[in-house]
């Protein structure tokens, strides 16, 4: 790659999705959605339930189809099957709710697997690399067991490393904290706040009002499958402009 290559690779969106819509039969999960993500920003999506979030989230990678509208990553079209999705997916590393760790396997399978079969890592590398994340993490000491043996929070500290193994382009979050009791919030937000700070690339679903203040660069609030607001925490959270995000902050941020 030459420098110019580099340049304009830099520059590119990591994310960009184009009139998306998605539907559940005659419901409007999402609704002519445009969205830019910049390579290392950190987008927190914040919204009612029902409101689309998630949903978005999963057609970013295409858990789920679109029925219009495009995703791109990196500049290139999100295939629709077989193994050039695959090879575009293992760019884009997800933490879902519940954790979804292959029960039979070890902490340290577990992060090891992807970059092992997927980008053919060698086996001493792949563990070097999963070890220093399961240090990065704050579970290193936990690699041996298998994930019934952790708690909540070490679990999806666990599924954090395990997406990272992938060094991927994008990372994304649905509503990785709300699952854990409330003691076990703040370890994971903790691990999030530091690959912000870092430099990843993060769009992240949360209810944590906290973390979209402190770590966000950006706030995007859906209603009704449709983004209605897209500001700087600073001034979502302290003057948004639309009437529904004002009823939403006023609920929100009274408990």
């Amino acid at each position: 790659m030459t420098a110019g290559d580099a340049a304009t690779a830099a520059a590119r969106p990591v994310l960009v999705l184009r009139g998306v819509n998605k539907n559940f039969g005659s419901v409007k999960a999402l609704v002519d959605v445009d969205l830019t993500v910049d390579r290392g920003e950190v987008l927190v999506v914040v919204g009612p339930s029902g409101s689309g979030k998630s949903t978005l989230c999963r057609c970013i990678n295409r858990l789920e189809s679109l029925d219009a509208g495009m995703v791109l990553i990196d500049g290139e079209a999100l295939p629709t099957e077989g193994r050039a999705l695959a090879r575009m997916r293992a760019d884009v590393g997800m933490v879902f709710q519940s954790f979804n760790l292959f029960a039979h396997m070890t902490v340290l399978a577990n992060v090891m697997v992807g970059p092992v079969r997927v980008r053919k890592v060698p086996k001493a590398q792949a563990r070097a690399a999963a070890m220093g994340l399961l240090e990065r993490v704050g579970i290193a000491d936990k690699a041996d067991r298998h994930p019934a043996e952790l708690s909540g929070g070490q679990a999806q500290r666990a599924a954090i490393a395990r997406a990272l193994a992938m060094e991927p382009k994008l990372m994304l979050f649905d509503e990785p904290t709300s699952a854990l009791d409330p003691e076990m919030i703040g370890e994971v937000l903790e691990v999030m706040v530091d690959l912000a700070r870092d430099g990843t690339t993060m769009v992240v679903v949360t209810h944590e009002m906290g973390f979209a203040r402190s770590a966000a660069h950006r706030v995007v609030f859906m209603d009704a499958g449709r983004i209605v607001e897209s500001a700087p925490p600073a001034q979502f959270f302290e003057n948004p402009t639309t009437e529904r995000a004002r009823t939403f902050l006023s609920k929100i941020l009274a408990h």
